[in-house]
Formats: structure tokens, sequence, C-alpha cells
């Protein structure tokens, strides 16, 4: 059972600006101490020089998930800086650290033969990670090394600063948001000249471009979301290739995509280019059909049209699964109440995996809108989660799951953040959700069980998530399989005037309708993984990053691209994924296979979500990737069951 600790780190982030600052020094203070140990001891100290080796670097990353948490979330603006300052000192000391010699030195004549099988990995992947750092290269290099580091994360941070607080508006005619819906409508009021206010965050974005049914105003509101971090990003994103170009060439390799795929499950810059082609050949028959659907219903409103624009397709899409397979997306919103939404991943997950949880109504958060719950099980605390799920001014603009302190069997409790951008709800007005943001909500809560649940290993370096990064979506993307089940949606989707539970049918006629757009979107996701790729390939000194972005969205999707408008520079996976966006789809096709036992046992049996907890999420980082799916499913994985998913 986990040792009575107390979770506390989100204190760090309640006070001034300059305590802050002073607790990444503290942990930073902590590490150096720890690596002048290990180095002390050196090979002759055994397990005592691998401790605080592991020591060293567990404090940077307690200090530099707690920078990166604030960075983002933080509603003090001085904080926020204050934050992106402590990210870039913490970054500093870790190369440093990973460029030292002693340390090296230290770790790599150490023998643990003899030790279990957490400890040999580690040992081996640290070493590796030394050879790929630079350790063993002249000290000039490694000099310049540690220099393009410290920059690329003051680049990454201006890249994604510039995505955040880019928030752009449109002012629109009442009329032209007919077919919103009506809570939508409500919390969109006309100013006193009667225009309304359209935003370009996703709780605006998103609806409008589904329902909207005036083209005008989707187009202008899609060229303007392509419009954001423009055009200070372009600047940005080319230094940003140019450093990563010159850092792996520094370290023997030919490009930044060779040098990143290295260590992932993959393996290789050419694995990943295969990958990318093998899913969109599989994908491109069935994106053909979903295409040519879109086209005629477009005809239905304009006669004669030969193409459907990229600010159709939501809109589009929609009409056909309302019209052909006798679905309307806005008929399962209200069934769909943030408030029961958010209670029923509780009740589901706690269910599942034999956990409770326990609000902690006095725990220390950044804003009035945190929540923080207690992870139980039995009597046993296993760690502490924080709910920030609405937007607001400064705040991170997408969803994902940030690491608030990192657990260590008998040393720390693992804390977690799931930060979104759902709806928020106001007197009077209910927070109704789509069904796709009921999906991301299981989605970023699988990220979160997998931090807890994973946060008891010997070693602080394996907690949690901290796999090969090609695997850390699959036990998310598995969890979505659950806002599909009518049994586990019946538990919460009640409707919110009456509460009564969605129907069976309805969430089977969603599931069908769900089936249409799926070559669409594969393509769309392989479109933003050759993007990244191909940006991270090419010659940084000759490559238009426009231009890349055109050729590759009209080879992968069939929708032309809009002249004047800059996807890339508001991806913002291109500053944390860089080359490696095909994850998304790699993870994907595990996690079809993970769903197996669960499909045929039932979704709400426990026996294979123990079995699953304790050979994929508790091992943390211990194992390599595909040992934790050998030992899942008794088999090592195969493309089966994703390619029978992408051909129902």
């Amino acid at each position: 059972m986990p040792d009575a600790l107390t979770p506390d780190a989100s204190r760090e982030l309640t006070g001034t600006p300059a305590t802050f600052t002073a607790g990444c020094r503290r942990d930073m203070d902590r590490a150096r101490a720890e690596a002048d140990r290990a180095r002390r001891l050196g090979a002759r100290g055994g397990l005592a020089t691998l401790d605080a080796f592991d020591a060293a670097f567990a404090a940077l990353g307690e200090a530099a998930a707690r920078a990166s948490l604030a960075r983002n979330v933080h509603p003090d603006a001085a904080l926020r800086e204050a934050a992106e300052a402590a990210e870039q000192a913490v970054d500093a000391l870790s190369t440093e650290l990973s460029l030292d010699r002693g340390l090296f030195e230290a770790l790599s004549g150490l023998d643990v033969s003899g030790e279990d099988g957490a400890t040999r990995y580690l040992v081996a992947k640290s070493l590796r990670d030394f050879r790929r750092a630079g350790v063993d290269r002249d000290d000039a290099t490694r000099a310049r090394v540690k220099a393009l580091r410290e920059e690329l994360v003051r680049i990454g941070q201006e890249f994604g600063r510039n995505i955040k607080d880019d928030v752009r508006a449109v002012e629109l005619a009442p009329e032209e948001l007919e077919g919103l819906p009506e809570d939508w409508r409500r919390a969109h009021p006309s100013r006193p000249d009667g225009r309304v206010v359209v935003t370009t965050d996703n709780t605006d974005y998103v609806p409008f471009m589904t329902y909207a049914r005036s083209a005008r105003a989707r187009e202008e509101l899609w060229r303007l979301y392509r419009l954001r971090g423009h055009p200070r990003n372009l600047d940005v994103l080319s230094r940003m290739l140019a450093r990563r170009a010159e850092l792996a060439r520094l370290l023997g390799y030919p490009t930044w995509a060779a040098y990143v795929t290295e260590d992932k499950m993959i393996g290789s810059e050419a694995a990943a280019a295969e990958f990318v082609e093998r899913i969109a050949r599989a994908a491109e028959a069935r994106m053909r059909r979903d295409h040519a659907q879109l086209l005629e219903r477009k005809r239905q409103d304009v006669p004669g049209a030969e193409r459907v624009e990229p600010w159709d397709s939501a809109f589009l899409q929609e009409r056909v699964k309302a019209e052909r397979y006798g679905f309307d997306s806005q008929s399962v919103r209200p069934y769909f109440e943030y408030g029961r939404v958010k209670e029923g991943v509780l009740d589901v997950t706690a269910r599942l995996f034999g956990l409770s949880y326990r609000p902690v109504p006095g725990a220390p958060v950044w804003h009035p809108d945190v929540e923080a719950y207690d992870v139980v099980e039995g009597d046993a605390l296993l760690g502490r989660i924080y709910l920030d799920m609405h937007p607001r001014e400064g705040k991170y603009k997408h969803y994902a799951q940030f690491t608030l302190a990192s657990g260590q069997r008998g040393r720390r409790l693992p804390e977690g953040v799931l930060v979104c951008n759902f709806p928020r709800p106001a007197p009077g007005v209910p927070a109704l959700m789509e069904h796709g943001d009921v999906r991301t909500f299981f989605h970023e809560f699988g990220h979160l069980l997998h931090h807890v649940l994973g946060g008891r290993t010997r070693w602080a370096s394996q907690s949690g998530v901290a796999t090969e990064w090609d695997f850390v979506e699959a036990p998310s993307q598995m969890l979505e399989e659950w806002v599909w089940d009518p049994e586990v949606l019946a538990r919460f989707a009640r409707h919110v005037e009456t509460g009564a539970p969605i129907p069976a049918d309805l969430v089977r006629r969603m599931k069908a309708a769900d089936e249409y757009g799926k070559g669409l979107m594969v393509r769309q996701q392989m479109f933003y993984a050759a993007t990244s790729l191909e940006l991270h390939r090419r010659d940084p000194g000759a490559v238009d990053t426009t231009a890349v972005v055109a050729e590759l969205q009209e080879r992968y999707t069939p929708f032309r691209h809009v002249p004047g408008t800059y996807f890339q520079e508001s991806f913002g996976h291109l500053d944390g994924y860089s080359a490696i966006y095909y994850t998304y789809m790699w993870s994907l096709v595990i996690a079809k296979d993970l769903f197996g036992p669960f499909r045929a046992a039932g979704l709400l049996d426990p026996a294979p979500a123990r079995r699953y907890r304790e050979t994929i999420l508790e091992p943390g980082g211990s194992r390599p990737a595909a040992e934790l799916v050998r030992a899942f499913l008794g088999r090592p994985q195969t493309f089966d069951a994703y390619e029978a998913w992408l051909n129902a």
C-alpha cells in the first residue's frame, strides 16, 4: 500500500512570482547536490550512486513540470513570465547535467547485472540518453549543444505564447448564427450595435464550424483561425527548424527527424515515413467515398458545385450524418451537461479501476475554477488530481494532462492536472457538450490515470507516463471506446431537462454516423503527421514552410490549400512533438489492439481492467512499451484490429 505521504505541490502555484521562482531554485539546488553525490560515490557506490542520479533528475523534473503548468494556466501574467524564466533555467541545468562526463562515468561503471529489470532498463536507457545528448563529444561541440538546447526552449516558449495569446474574433450579424444550438446563442448575446462576437477559441470555433449555416461566416472564421500566430510565428518556426537541424548534425544525425525518431518504438525516420504512407494508403478509398458524399450534399445547396471547401467540411459532415444516418449531433447535446459528464468520467473510471475520488475543498489552487480530488483505493491515498476545465484569458487553448508532481514509491505521491477548455456552467445556461468533447474528456483523463496509477515505481525517472513517446497516447485513445457504449453512457448521460437517460438507439445511430467521415479524419491526421515529419527532414535553409503545408494538404486531403492562410504557425504540436506527430496514429493502432480483451469481456467488467492496470499502467516507464503490450495481450501488437476498425 502507498506510504502516508501528503500531496501538496499545488501550493507552489499560489504564491507570488518571487516565491514561485524560489521554489524552482530550491529544486535546482537539490538537483546539483544529488548530482555531486553521484559523482563522489562513483561506480563503487552501486545503487546509492543510481539513487543520487535518479534523485537529481527527479528534482529537475518537479521544477520543470510546475513551471510548464504555471506558464500555461496561471491567471497572473507576471507569474506566467516567472514560470517561463524558471523553465528556461531548469532546462539549462538539465542540459548541463546530461552533458556531464563525471555523471556519465559514474553511471557507466555501475554493475547492475544482478538487479531487477527496471533497474537494468533505467541504466541502459540513461546511458543511451547521455550519448544522444552528446556527452562523448569534444568540449566545443558540447558547449554548442548546450547553447542550442537552451535557445530551443526559448523558441518553443515563444512559439506557444504567440498561439495562446493570439485570440481573434469576427463580428457577425445575428442571422449569421442560424443553425447554432440555442444554448450557444444565448451565451453569445448581441452587443449594443447588434453584432455578435465569435472568437477563435475552440469553445466558439468548433460549434460554429459544425452548425453555422452561413458559408460566408464559416469561411471568415476559418480563415481567421488559420492566421493565429501570424506573422510572428513564421520567423519563430524558421529559427526552430534551423536550430534543431544544427543540433541533430552536431550529434551525428542527418536530420532532426532521424534524431528524434531513434529512441521511439518506431525506431527511425524512414520507418515513420513508411508508417504515414501505409496509413494514408489504407484510408484512401474510404476518404474518396466520404468526400464524394460531401460534394453530393453540397450540390443540394449549391447546384453545380465543383469542390468542397475546407470550411464546408465539418458542416457538411454534420448534414450527411443527419440526413443519411438519422443522427443530428445537436440531438445528443442535452444529454451531455458538463457537470454530469464530469461525474460520469469519475464514476466510470472509479468502477473500472477500483478507485474513488474524494473532493479536497481546501486544497491550494491557482484559480477558483480549479477542483482538486484525492485518488483513493480503499483507505490508501494514491495521489491527487486537479481539474482546470474552462477557458480564460492567458490560459492554454487546447486540452492536455500536465504533471504537477511525479510519484515515487515511498517518497512522493503523484499529482496531475487536467487542463481543458470545455463550456463553463452559468446560472440559467447549462454547459452542454458535444459528444466529441465527452470523448476528449475521457481521452485526457486516461493520461491522468496513467500518471497516477503509474506513480509508484521504484525509480522516479520511470514514474507515470514515462514510456516511449509513441506509446503515450495509446492508453488514452483506448479509454475513448467507453463513450460509444450505451450501457456506459446511460450511467451519466441524462437529459438536462427531463433527466431521462440517453436512449440506446440514439447511441447506436451516433456510432453509425461516426463511422462516416473516418477516411477523411485519418487522412487529415496523416497530413498533420507528414507536415511535422517533412518540415524536419528538409533543409531548413531552403524550406518554405507555407509551400510544404500547401503541398502536403493537397496530397493527403481532398481540400485545397487556401492562399493567405498559415496553418503551420498555429500548429502547436510542432513545439512539443516536433517531427513525431505520427505518434497519435501509431498509438491508435496499439489502442485498437489493447481494446480487444475489454470488448470480449464487457466494458464494465473489472477483470480485464485489473490486468490492464497491472500490466500497462502501473509499470509506468519501467519496461519497453512493446513488453507492456505483450504482457497484457499475451502476444506482440498487430495491425489487425486497426485495419478492421478502419474498414468497418
